[in-house]
């Protein structure tokens, strides 16, 4: 069952493009950071981060949510690396994705098979590692990182 998502970016100036999700969702402007463009709205390198780091999120909270457990809130940051290629061209060569939980490690059960699979799940994260790296951290609510 294969299900299909449009997206329309039309310019408005410049480098400046609205983005338009669909009648159900409000617009979003995008814009590249000086000198292209006036850096009014996110990038699409800030877009992509945020996919990830949302996706993983998402997927982190279902796995969670498998074995009835409140992950406390989860903050998540994903943090892109843009270098030169061979050809001198701009691309995204990593993304670190630091993800932390709200809560203690001692106050989850199942945690160790909530973090095994969560990964598994984010269509966004499982897409783009098939070009990019991706490297994924998790930490508990004292900072401790988790396995």
């Amino acid at each position: 069952m294969a299900e299909t998502i449009s997206v329309t970016v039309t310019q408005k100036e410049n480098y400046q493009f609205l983005v338009d999700f669909g009648a159900a969702m409000p617009d979003l402007i995008a814009d590249e950071p000086v000198p292209l463009g006036k850096g009014e709205g996110p990038a699409p390198t800030h877009m992509l981060a945020a996919a990830v780091a949302n996706c993983l999120s998402a997927s982190l909270l279902f796995s969670l949510k498998k074995f009835k457990q409140d992950a406390g809130g989860i903050t998540t940051t994903a943090t892109c690396v843009v270098d030169r290629n061979a050809d001198n061209r701009l691309r995204v060569v990593q993304i670190d994705v630091a993800i932390q939980l709200g809560k203690d490690a001692a106050d989850f059960e199942h945690l160790d098979r909530a973090l095994g699979q969560f990964e598994g799940f984010c269509t966004v994260t499982q897409s783009v590692q098939a070009g990019i790296p991706v490297t994924i951290a998790v930490t508990d609510g004292k900072g401790v990182r988790l396995e």
